[in-house]
């Protein structure tokens, strides 16, 4: 239950790296959300912040947390990262920080070997038809299947494949299927520089991505239908003021 940082897609691969199944929850749902997701899991573990951001407001995650762990006696530990300045309640015993924490560990994890068909995370849908359902997908099948499209679909340059300059940016949230597939699994079983965006596309003013674009020389932006139509009404000055030779693909996905 993380915002758009490093640290949520770290916690992800920490768990595959150890045989764990990981469950992320997107940091805009609420505590009965996050409470029916961990209850159906039988979680143990939850990684959360102090708090996110969502353009200029905080979002108080681990107060979130707290609320919803009221119902969930499942749960053993909690590790939260200090995302921002803003102090959050611990509880003792239970509650530790996550950079504490990894100040006494070594520096190299050894990798669980796991087969094709183990779990590699569950991800529930949204829940709008119903109770949420968790859907479980595998280590091997999955990670070829996006490594595969994310390759092909998106026309990555067999030259520049496997070199960190070459710079690919999917703006959706971690927290859904995209942002599992097309911001950690995909493009980082490809060898290529991935871009997390934490903020909106309207924040602080419009051309958030474009800047976003000139300043990383993204060579592949992947972007919602609902964020582009968002941000037609604002007109092309927003985008044409900024440098976009670096581009070659514009992906969109889940509509004409």
């Amino acid at each position: 239950y993380m915002p758009m940082c490093p640290e949520a897609v770290i916690a992800m691969l920490a768990c595959a790296r150890i045989g764990a199944i990981h469950s992320v929850v997107f940091a805009g749902f609420s505590a009965d959300a996050l409470t029916e997701r961990i209850q159906d899991a039988n979680s143990r573990v939850v990684i959360t912040a102090n708090e996110g951001k969502r353009g200029p407001k905080g979002v108080p995650l681990k107060k979130t947390v707290d609320e919803a762990l009221l119902r969930c006696p499942c749960v053993r530990h909690v590790l939260v990262h200090r995302h921002t300045s803003t102090e959050c309640e611990m509880s003792a015993g239970r509650d530790q920080w996550l950079h504490t924490l990894l100040e006494s560990q070594r520096p190299y994890c050894p990798c669980e070997w796991m087969d094709s068909e183990d779990g590699l995370f569950i991800l529930y849908t949204s829940g709008s038809t119903g109770k949420p359902k968790g859907v479980m997908h595998t280590s091997g099948g999955y990670l070829t299947y996006v490594s595969m499209t994310h390759d092909y679909v998106l026309n990555l340059n067999p030259s520049t494949q496997g070199h960190c300059s070459f710079v690919y940016a999917c703006m959706a949230d971690v927290g859904w299927i995209t942002g599992h597939s097309y911001i950690v699994y995909g493009p980082l079983s490809n060898g290529v520089t991935t871009l997390l965006f934490e903020s909106t596309p309207l924040y602080p003013s419009p051309d958030r991505y474009w800047q976003t674009v000139q300043a990383h020389r993204i060579n592949v932006f992947y972007a919602a239908p609902t964020a582009l139509r968002a941000l037609m009404k604002y007109g092309n000055e927003h985008v044409t003021k900024y440098d976009r030779s670096s581009l070659t693909v514009l992906g969109s996905v889940g509509e004409p």
